[in-house]
């Protein structure tokens, strides 16, 4: 099974290895392909483009990046619909792989969102669009996944990646 993947900076490099970690414990034949970083690629992703391509902040750097990212979008949902790709996962960048889920829902790719969108400190109309641009959204946080079904949206807690890492010998001791 092939399995795309887009990470949209550093970050996003880091979750996306470590879910590729993850599905290759339960998945140890399948192929990922797409978008990612260093990361990405040490756990065996074939990237097509770096993650730092997609790595654009503030309105100004967009607008001046606007026309490549629009061309990079619409050149991996042409290939991932051509390859038939089963399966993709967009690892956070929710301005960029919203969209592209989209598209590939409505050609018929099952898509999964991982590391939900902070809809519920803002932009709480955003879950319409993802109901129609995901078949699953991974969740980070445990308070997140009431907030998908009571839209009807397909989701999972997954948990922090970084959560074992917080709980550092410091932060075990009592007072």
């Amino acid at each position: 099974m092939r399995i795309a993947l887009v990470a949209g900076e550093a970050s996003g490099d880091q979750l996306g290895a470590g879910l590729i970690r993850q599905l290759r414990t339960r998945y140890p034949h399948a192929e990922f392909a797409g978008v990612g970083g260093p990361q990405m690629r040490a756990e065996g992703m074939e990237t097509w483009r770096d993650c730092s391509e997609l790595a654009v902040m503030g309105l100004a750097e967009v607008l001046r990046h606007l026309p490549g990212l629009v061309s990079i979008r619409r050149g991996l949902a042409a290939r991932l619909v051509a390859e038939r790709v089963p399966l993709f996962i967009g690892v956070d960048a929710p301005d960029f792989n919203l969209g592209l889920e989209r598209r590939l829902k409505s050609r018929g790719v099952r898509t999964i969102h991982f590391v939900s969108p902070s809809v519920w400190a803002w932009r709480r109309e955003r879950l319409k669009t993802i109901g129609r641009s995901v078949d699953r959204m991974l969740a980070l946080f445990p308070f997140e996944p009431p907030l998908y079904e009571a839209e009807g949206i397909p989701v999972t807690y997954v948990g922090h990646p970084m959560a074992a890492h917080a709980a550092s010998d410091w932060s075990r001791r009592t007072m």
